[in-house]
């Protein structure tokens, strides 16, 4: 049976059928999830920590729409094991397994093990190997004309979606999450190229409520949207500049990785070195697409 709870002070209503329910403005390991409630149905996207913690969404829920297969995008998942769960075809192998999951994160061994713990014991993680794939353009009709429709936005994963709510007008971004950190393209299933074509995506759709999983919460109307996102995007180009000015003087990988372009210098999370190695590999190798970066001696790196 579906789990209801009261509406919280920290739950934001948007328009006639939509609410942000999200805690700590959604800073990780919370989240901001997105309920919406049509005449005849009504979906969860993202089931967050925020929404483990207060035991259930505000109103039954009939299905879960999942953005991605992420650990703190899936925490609430197993207060509904009625309830369909949805995600992009080429995410469902996280969401079905544990072991699915941690393929995409493509961990080493050592910090494999470290971090499936955190996974079923924080993030309360619920294996679902009856999830439904779905594709860009699929849309779900919740009755009275209100209607969810998936937007394909790869690059975070590759299976990573926004959701369309109308005639609301509420985008979901989900991990386009305009914070200061950036874009995070950091594990196996990432891909740069992929999350510049998303956010150039999301420039394409005009709504007056645009929703994200972390930190902003809430973004009212296009211009200020567009503002946000340019901040947003604008954190892979800093990142870039900043590996071409240690490239001053030639470097290896290992070098890169401990000068730190995603994380700041003290910062210490399970996943901080492959992540960052994954995030210097894929500048790296654009730039020496590009011509911008030399290899002078095999795994040695210079600016040209």
């Amino acid at each position: 049976m579906s789990r209801v709870t009261p509406f919280l002070d920290t739950d934001l209503r948007l328009g006639r059928a939509v609410a942000l329910i999200g805690a700590e403005a959604g800073k990780y390991p919370a989240g901001n999830s997105l309920l919406v409630v049509g005449d005849d149905s009504s979906v969860l996207i993202d089931p967050s920590v925020s929404v483990f913690d207060r035991g259930g969404a505000p109103a039954a829920v009939d299905r879960m729409l999942l953005s991605h297969a992420h650990e703190d995008h899936m925490a609430g998942v197993g207060l509904y094991p009625d309830a369909p769960v949805h995600a992009h075809h080429d995410d469902l192998l996280g969401v079905r397994s544990l072991d699915g999951l941690m393929e995409m994160y493509g961990m080493s061994a050592a910090a494999d093990a470290a971090f499936r713990t955190v996974v079923l014991e924080e993030f309360h993680f619920t294996e679902r190997p009856d999830a439904v794939g779905f594709a860009d353009g699929t849309t779900f009709d919740l009755g009275g004309g209100l209607r969810v429709e998936v937007v394909h936005l790869p690059g975070h994963t590759r299976g990573h979606c926004g959701f369309l709510v109308e005639p609301d007008g509420v985008f979901f971004v989900a991990d386009v999450d305009l914070s200061s950190f950036g874009p995070y393209y950091g594990d196996h299933w990432s891909d740069l190229e992929d999350f510049e074509a998303a956010m150039t995506r999301c420039r394409e759709i005009d709504a007056r409520w645009y929703a994200t999983f972390h930190h902003k919460g809430i973004v009212e109307g296009r211009d200020e949207f567009l503002a946000a996102l340019d901040a947003f995007e604008g954190v892979i180009a800093r990142r870039e500049q900043r590996l071409l000015d240690f490239l001053a003087e030639p470097h290896a990988l290992p070098d890169i990785v401990a000068h730190r372009l995603v994380y700041r210098p003290g910062v210490e999370v399970i996943w901080a070195d492959e992540a960052e190695t994954r995030t210097a590999r894929r500048h790296l190798d654009r730039l020496l697409r590009d011509g911008r970066v030399q290899e002078p001696e095999p795994g040695r790196y210079r600016a040209a």
